[in-house]
C-alpha cells in the first residue's frame, strides 16, 4: 500500500467517525489515488487534480467541480502531513449555475446502434455487461451510479423489480420491469457467472476482474461505444450516458401525449419512479424537446375543436 493510499484510508475512516457518509468521496478519492499512482506520483499537485477532476471530457463542468471539490477536502487533509500537498483552487472550475446542456434525444435506432457496438468490446463478460448495463439504463431510466451500486439481492424476481438503495438524495425505490427486462437480467446473471473469475463482489454487474464496475470506467467504455456506434458527431452535442435517462423521460411523456392521458396528473409518478424530489426536478427533463412542444402543441388543437 503506497502513502497516498493510507492516508486516503485514515482521512475517510476520520471523517466517516465524524459522522460524513463521504458517499462521493468514498469512491471517487480511491479512483483518484490510483490515477496519482499510475503516473508515479508522491504528492497531490493542482495539475494532476484538475487533470483527474476533468474526466470524462464530455461530463458538464459542474460534474468536474463536484469532483475537484472531493479532491480539494483530501487534499487539505494532507497537507498537514506533507507540507509539498497543493490543494487546487476552486476558480479554475468555476460553477455553472443554472446552465443545462440541451440533451441528446436517443432513438430507438441510436440505442440499438449501441447495443450492437458492445461486440466491439470483444471480452464475452464486457460485451455481456455493458449489452445488459446499457440495456437496463435505456429501459429505466436509472442513474449510471444506482445500476453499477444494484447488488444481486436488489434484483426481486419474485416480484419483478428492482430495489434502488440510498440513492441521491438518502432515499430507497422500487423499479418495476418488463417481464423481457426481467428475462435479459436472468440471462445476464447466467453470463456472468458462466464467464467471470472467482467474484470479489456482491454486485449484479461484474468487470472482467470479478469486482464492481467503476463509474469512471463505465464513462470511457461508454464513449468508446458512442463513436463504435458512429454517434460521435451528432447534434446538439456527442450523447452522453446520463442522456439515457433524457431519453426514457422524454419518451415517456410522449407516449401520455398520444395515448391522450392527463400528463400533468401523471408528472409525480414519473418523478417517483426516476428518484426525483419532486415534479419541479423533472420539467427540465422535458424542456427544449420539439417532440414535446409539437405534441403539446397538438393536444391544445384537438381541445379547442371539441370545445
Amino acid at each position: 500500500m503506497t502513502g497516498l493510499r493510507r492516508a486516503l484510508t485514515d482521512y475517510l475512516r476520520v471523517r466517516r467517525t465524524l459522522g460524513f457518509k463521504l458517499k462521493h468521496a468514498g469512491t471517487m478519492l480511491p479512483d483518484f489515488v490510483g490515477y496519482l499512482e499510475k503516473r508515479r506520483a508522491a504528492f497531490v499537485t493542482t495539475v494532476a487534480a484538475i487533470a483527474w477532476a476533468t474526466q470524462p471530457r464530455d461530463a458538464h463542468p459542474n460534474w468536474w467541480r463536484k469532483r475537484l471539490v472531493v479532491v480539494r477536502g483530501f487534499a487539505k487533509y494532507l497537507q498537514t502531513i506533507d507540507r509539498r500537498t497543493e490543494v487546487p483552487p476552486l476558480d479554475h472550475l468555476p460553477a455553472h449555475e443554472g446552465v443545462r446542456a440541451t440533451p441528446y434525444v436517443y432513438t430507438a435506432a441510436d440505442i440499438a446502434a449501441l447495443l450492437s457496438a458492445s461486440e466491439t468490446l470483444r471480452a464475452p463478460l464486457r460485451i455481456a455487461t455493458y449489452r445488459t448495463l446499457l440495456g437496463l439504463l435505456a429501459v429505466t431510466g436509472m442513474r449510471v451510479g444506482e445500476a453499477i451500486a444494484l447488488d444481486d439481492r436488489d434484483f426481486d424476481r419474485r416480484r419483478d423489480v428492482l430495489v434502488i438503495r440510498k440513492t441521491k438524495f438518502d432515499k430507497s425505490r422500487e423499479v418495476p420491469l418488463h417481464d423481457s427486462t426481467v428475462q435479459a437480467l436472468v440471462r445476464y446473471q447466467r453470463d456472468r457467472n458462466r464467464l467471470s473469475p472467482p467474484r470479489k463482489t456482491s454486485s449484479l454487474f461484474a468487470s472482467t476482474a470479478g469486482s464492481r464496475l467503476i463509474y469512471q470506467n463505465v464513462h470511457e467504455t461508454f464513449l468508446k461505444l458512442v463513436y463504435a456506434a458512429g454517434l460521435g458527431d451528432r447534434r446538439p452535442h456527442r450523447p452522453t450516458i446520463h442522456d439515457l435517462r433524457h431519453a426514457f423521460a422524454i419518451r415517456t411523456v410522449l407516449d401520455w401525449y398520444r395515448d391522450g392521458v392527463d400528463v400533468e396528473a401523471r408528472l409525480p409518478l414519473l418523478s417517483t419512479y426516476l428518484g426525483h424530489i419532486g415534479p419541479s426536478s423533472t420539467y427540465w427533463y422535458l424542456t427544449a424537446v420539439p417532440e414535446l412542444l409539437e405534441a403539446a402543441t397538438a393536444r391544445l388543437e384537438r381541445s379547442r375543436v371539441k370545445s
